[in-house]
Parts: structure tokens; sequence; C-alpha cells
């Protein structure tokens, strides 16, 4: 990536206009960066943010300038048939969840500049609809909110929308990335009797522990289903999967008791074909995919900041590092060679 200098239209009808103040390096971004999902190209990255509205188009009724709010890819029209019955993430009218290449806001050298998820955070403005905002509360730290964005709201709205986690129950987590460690700290909230952290990261299972994870396991280990099973006394109630790779996803699966659900939090590659034994089914072992752990965002992000108000959340721990907008790519660097939980960018 480089930093260049673009030109940003103004907000039109139900548009606003934000003054980015935090974005965070998510592996989401990196998928694209690596080619593992395609994007229309230039484009404008980045997804998950916090800033302060500038100025705001006809009809917008959410927000005002002035007011800190955070992004969310998430933007819904709040009347199609998927929004009405409660599944936003999954909104299908592509007039407010443009498909890529169709959002005409950004330009470069006179032509046309894709964004990115209908946001493009990596940028010291961003011009989005107003279904992708919620407003938040002003005593919030700006570099702590941008991480409810993406991360930490896929992490806990895998517990608590997607999985329906109950308490009492055994959790296992597969990935201890930012939103690996934000599933493991929603099933603490939530009420898991037993968390077992998995990755191949010694350092990012200590971070585990931090986050309420009970039990860690190596996921080098060849007998790491097994054992798994044996520890839980026949597999775990709720598995999640934090990667986005066909071995950990049937790993999920296979180390599942009865009546156990798998969700699949992480993005897999374009292309992968993932392979279970049919028995299984027969066990009622169930597996689930989950985009942004079907968040309900307007409702999700201001709890969670209050959480966050009452020392409950553990979010200054999941900053690995805070970069200016030019060590971008080394941020990305480092997010390949693995040993963090989030990197972000820090607007002056």
């Amino acid at each position: 990536m480089t930093i260049e200098n673009i030109e940003i239209d103004k907000p039109k009808r139900n548009e606003v206009l934000v003054q980015t103040r935090v974005s965070g390096l998510c592996h989401s971004d990196l998928h694209f960066i690596e080619g593992k999902y395609p994007t229309p190209v230039p484009a404008v990255l980045g997804h998950e943010a916090a800033g302060v509205v500038e100025a705001v188009g006809e009809d917008v009724t959410h927000v005002k300038p002035g007011d800190h709010v955070v992004t969310c890819l998430s933007v819904f029209c709040g009347h199609c048939e998927f929004c009405l019955t409660g599944h936003q993430t999954i909104c299908s009218n592509t007039a407010i969840k443009m498909p890529p290449g169709k959002a005409k806001r950004l330009h470069w050298k006179g032509e046309h500049l894709n964004q990115f998820l209908n946001l493009s955070s990596f940028a010291e403005q961003m011009l989005v609809h107003e279904n992708a905002l919620v407003k938040i509360h002003e005593d919030m730290p700006m570099d702590l909110a941008a991480l409810l964005g993406c991360g930490v709201l896929t992490g806990y709205g895998s517990v608590v929308h997607s999985a329906r986690m109950e308490p009492g129950t055994t959790v296992a987590v597969l990935g201890c990335g930012g939103v690996g460690l934000s599933t493991i700290h929603a099933a603490h909230l939530a009420g898991a009797a037993r968390i077992i952290a998995i990755d191949i990261d010694a350092n990012k299972l200590k971070m585990a522990k931090i986050f309420g994870a009970t039990d860690e396991v190596d996921a080098k280990d060849p007998d790491m289903v097994a054992k798994i099973v044996e520890m839980t006394q026949g597999g775990v109630h709720y598995a999640f999967e934090c990667i986005g790779l066909k071995s950990t996803t049937e790993a999920s699966f296979a180390m599942l008791r009865p009546r156990g659900l798998s969700t699949i939090v992480g993005m897999i590659p374009l292309g992968t074909k993932i392979e279970l034994h049919g028995f299984d089914f027969l066990r009622e072992r169930r597996i689930q995919g989950a985009l942004m752990g079907s968040n309900h965002f307007r409702l999700d992000i201001p709890r969670l900041v209050e959480f966050h108000m009452q020392g409950r959340m553990k979010l200054e721990q999941l900053v690995s590092n805070r970069l200016k907008l030019d060590q971008i790519n080394d941020g990305f660097s480092a997010l390949q060679r693995g040993g963090i939980a989030r990197n972000i960018v820090v607007f002056d």
C-alpha cells in the first residue's frame, strides 16, 4: 500500500462524512492484500475504525456533527427480508450494502477509486451510509472504541448471537488472534464453565489465559482433537474456529460432543472444500457459518462500551502496537508473522 492524496465526495442523502481517528489492522484486510479474496483495485482498504462526524447529508437522523462514532461493515437497510428477521449482517439491499466496485464516493487522479466494504478506513476521512455507524459515549477512548467495530464485535456476536452459548457449558476456541481472544473473552463473560484455547503460538496461549481461557492446547499436537475429547469427557459443547483454515474447521467439528455446535468465524479462502464424516451427523453434531458474529451492532457496540466503562472488558490488552499511517505496511508484516493481537493506526 502507498499513501496518496485522494478526493472524497460531500455527503449526499443518508450519508455521513467522518474524520477517522483510529483504524485497526484486521486479518480480513490481509486476506484481500494477499489475494485470497478478490476486490476491485485500486482501493482504500480498512474497515475497523472510530472517528468523529464532520458533516451529514440530507435525511440523516442517527448522528450529527461532533458525535463520536464506530463504523461497522454490517451496513443494513432495515427493511429487506434479512433485516426484518433480525439478520442484518446479511442484508440483501445492494442500494445500501453496495457490492465491491459500486460505491462512487472516492476519486484518485480524476478517476474512480474503489471503496472497501463500504467503509475504507485507512484514510483521514470516510464517507459512509449512516447505517454503517453507531454513536458512542464521548468518554470512550477512540483507540479502544475502534476495536469494537470488527474484531471484538465478531467474537462477542459469535458467542451471543450465532451460537447462543449457554452458561455452564464447555467451549473450544481455535485461533487466539484478535478475534479468537475476543471470542474467549465473550465466552468468559457469558458464563462458560471451561474455555479451551487452541493455537500454535505459545505467547498467544498465554494471552488467552488473561482473557478467560481455563485450558490451553498446542495446535501442533497431532493428537489435539483426541486430547480435547478426553479432557472434556466426550467433547465440547461449542467450538469456534477463528482462523479460516480447512484443517481447523474440520477439527472444530471433530471435537464436538453429541449435539455440539461448531461456529466458523474465520474467513476460509475461496474454493476451499471442507470434509466431514457423515456418521457424526447421526450424533446430531452441527456446524454453521457466521458473518461478523451475526451482530446487531447498533445494540451490541453501546453495550460493549458500557462493559468497558464498568471495567469488565479487556480492550487495552488487545492493542499490540499503536502506529502512524506511514507504518501501516510494517503493521501488516507483523500480522503475517503472527504473535500479536491487534495493531492500530492512530491518525493525528
